[in-house]
C-alpha cells in the first residue's frame, strides 16, 4: 500500500500508513486514564533520542501542551488544542514559520501528536450554547495520554543508558591513567621492554576515543586500553620474576660456596613428594603468568572462531573453547600440540591462540607448527597475546572502515 492522501475518522491529510496503525492505536485508551502532562513531557524529553526529536521540536511540543487548560491529559477530555501559527511561534521561542511546520511533522511522525483537520483546513472549535466546545480541530494530544507509560519505559532506558556511558567513561579515565602511571614508571626506572611500541598502541586507542560517542563504541575502546594495561602489566612482571630469579640464583650460589658443612637434603634432590606431590613440569606451568583477556575483545579480533561453534555463536568462554576444539582439528593442529598449549598458558588463553591463528590461516603455512612454537616461546616468557589481539583488532578495524 502506498502512502497518500487519505480519509479516516480523524481528518483529511497527505499521511503514511504507519501514521494510521498510529492514530487507530490513540483510538484505543484505557477507560478512565489520566497522567500529568508535564510528566509525559518529561519523558518523551528524557526519550527524545530514541524518538528522533530535536531540541526544537520539544520546544513546539511544550508550546502545544501550554495551550491545554488543565494539568491532566484525561481519557474522554477534549484533547485538541487548536492554537494558530503565530501562537504557536510566540509560545515556541520566536521561531521561524518554516523551522515550526518541519518540528510539528516531525512531532507527528514520531506518534506524539495527531493532526484534527476541518473542512477548511483551519484550526478552531465549534462551541454549544452552553459554552461547552462541541466540535475541535487542531493537534490531538491524545497520543500523549495513550503512550505515557511507553514514553516513562523510553526515559528510564535512557537513564540507564547514560549512566552506563557515565561508567564507562570512568573507567576509560581510570584505564588511561593507570597505563600512564606504569608507563612513566617503568620507563623511569630503565626497565627494559619495547616501550616506544607501548606508546604507538596507547595513543592509537587514545585516537579511537575521540569519535567514540555510543555505549558500544566506547566499550571497545575500554576493551582496548584493558587490554593494553594487562599487557604492561605483564612486561613488568615478567621483569620482575626474571630479576628475582636472577637474585636467587645469586644467594644459591653464594650460600653453596660460602657454606662448609655438606647436607643430604642440599646434595640429594628431593623426590615429587617431598616437594609436596608436584612434578618439575607443573611447576613451571605455575611460573607462566599469562592473562585471560576479556571475550567480547577476543571476538571482536577473531569473529571466524563463531562459525566453529555448536549455534554459531559465542556466549561465553565454554563455547570458544569447544569451538576451538573443532577449529584446532579443522587447522591440522594435533591434539598433543594443542593440550601441550593448555598445559602451558591456560585452556582459555590456548582457545584464544587457536582463534588468532584461523584468522590468518591463509598466511600461515603450518598452524599445528605454529601453535608448537608459540607455546615454547610463552613457555620461555618470550610471547605473550597482548599484541597479536591487538594487531587483529587493528586489522578488523582497518577492515570495517574501507568496507563503510
Amino acid at each position: 500500500m502506498q502512502s497518500g492522501s487519505v480519509t479516516t475518522p480523524f481528518g483529511r491529510r497527505s499521511m503514511t500508513l504507519a501514521l494510521v496503525k498510529n492514530q487507530f492505536k490513540t483510538a484505543d485508551i484505557t477507560r478512565g486514564k489520566s497522567v500529568d502532562k508535564w510528566k509525559v513531557y518529561r519523558d518523551a524529553c528524557e526519550a527524545r533520542s530514541l524518538l528522533g526529536l530535536r531540541d526544537r521540536a520539544l520546544a513546539v511540543l511544550h508550546a502545544l501542551l501550554s495551550f491545554y487548560p488543565e494539568t491532566d491529559l484525561r481519557d474522554k477530555a477534549n484533547l485538541i488544542v487548536f492554537p494558530s501559527n503565530a501562537q504557536l511561534t510566540s509560545r515556541a521561542n520566536g521561531i521561524a514559520g518554516t523551522t515550526l511546520r518541519e518540528n510539528l511533522a516531525l512531532l507527528t511522525q514520531a506518534g506524539l501528536i495527531h493532526r484534527n483537520d476541518s473542512p477548511n483546513g483551519k484550526r478552531y472549535a465549534r462551541k454549544a450554547r452552553d459554552g461547552s466546545i462541541e466540535a475541535a480541530y487542531g493537534f490531538s494530544l491524545a497520543p500523549l495520554l495513550a503512550r505515557s507509560g511507553e514514553l516513562a519505559l523510553l526515559a528510564q532506558q535512557v537513564a540507564e543508558e547514560n549512566r552506563r556511558l557515565k561508567l564507562v567513561k570512568e573507567r576509560i579515565t581510570i584505564t588511561r591513567r593507570d597505563i600512564r602511571k606504569l608507563m612513566s614508571a617503568a620507563i623511569e626506572e630503565g626497565v627494559p621492554g619495547n616501550w616506544e611500541m607501548v606508546e604507538t598502541y596507547y595513543l592509537a586507542a587514545v585516537s579511537e576515543l575521540r569519535s567514540a560517542r555510543t555505549l558500544q563504541t566506547l566499550t571497545e575502546c575500554l576493551d582496548d586500553l584493558v587490554l593494553l594495561r594487562s599487557e604492561v602489566i605483564n612486561m613488568l612482571e615478567r621483569q620482575i620474576i626474571s630479576e628475582k630469579s636472577v637474585t636467587n640464583d645469586n644467594d644459591i650460589r653464594q650460600h653453596k660456596q660460602n657454606s662448609n658443612t655438606e647436607s643430604i637434603i642440599e646434595s640429594e634432590p628431593g623426590s615429587g613428594k617431598e616437594l609436596g606431590g608436584s612434578s618439575g613440569a607443573n611447576i613451571e606451568r605455575r611460573t607462566i603468568q599469562a592473562p585471560t583477556f576479556p571475550l567480547g575483545m577476543v571476538l571482536r579480533a577473531c569473529p571466524e572462531i563463531a562459525m566453529y561453534a555448536q549455534t554459531g555463536a559465542v556466549a561465553g568462554w565454554r563455547d570458544l573453547m569447544t569451538a576451538a576444539v573443532v577449529a584446532r582439528s579443522a587447522l591440522g593442529i594435533s591434539p598433543s600440540v594443542y593440550q601441550h598449549a593448555c598445559e602451558i598458558v591456560g585452556p582459555e588463553n590456548a582457545a584464544v591462540l587457536v582463534a588468532c591463528i584461523l584468522e590468518r590461516a591463509e598466511h600461515i603455512n603450518s598452524a599445528g607448527a605454529y601453535l608448537r612454537d608459540l607455546t615454547e616461546k610463552a613457555r620461555r616468557g618470550e610471547f605473550s597475546l597482548g599484541p597479536m589481539l591487538m594487531a587483529l583488532l587493528r586489522l578488523q578495524s582497518d577492515g570495517t572502515r574501507q568496507a563503510s
